[in-house]
């Protein structure tokens, strides 16, 4: 399994707009092949300042099946013009033997 890690800073006042927003994109990215889940999490410090986490079974899962997709465009269509500057996404495994919970 794959994490994807996107730091996210959504442009000063409209967060409340962002986070609509991706209420509706959310089923987008969860109903592509591969993805496992994710979750939006808001710095409680700076407040226009979020983590999108995305599990996802494969890097190729996330970036041949999603963002080459047609249902890619809609997801940048709702969310990209909120960013500021824009996001540099990056993606992780597990540690093997360094897994806890």
């Amino acid at each position: 399994m794959i994490l994807e890690v996107a730091p996210l800073q959504v442009r000063a006042g409209q967060a409340a707009e962002f986070e609509a927003a991706f209420v509706k994109a959310q089923r987008i990215i969860a109903s592509m092949p591969g993805y496992v889940s994710h979750e939006l999490q808001r710095c409680l410090e700076r407040p226009n300042e979020y983590v999108l986490l995305v599990r996802w079974e494969s890097l190729e899962a996330h970036e041949v099946g999603f963002r080459q997709s047609p249902e890619y465009q809609q997801w940048k269509q709702l969310l990209h013009h909120f960013y500021e500057p824009f996001p540099v996404v990056s993606h992780y495994e597990a540690v093997q033997g360094a897994v806890g919970g």
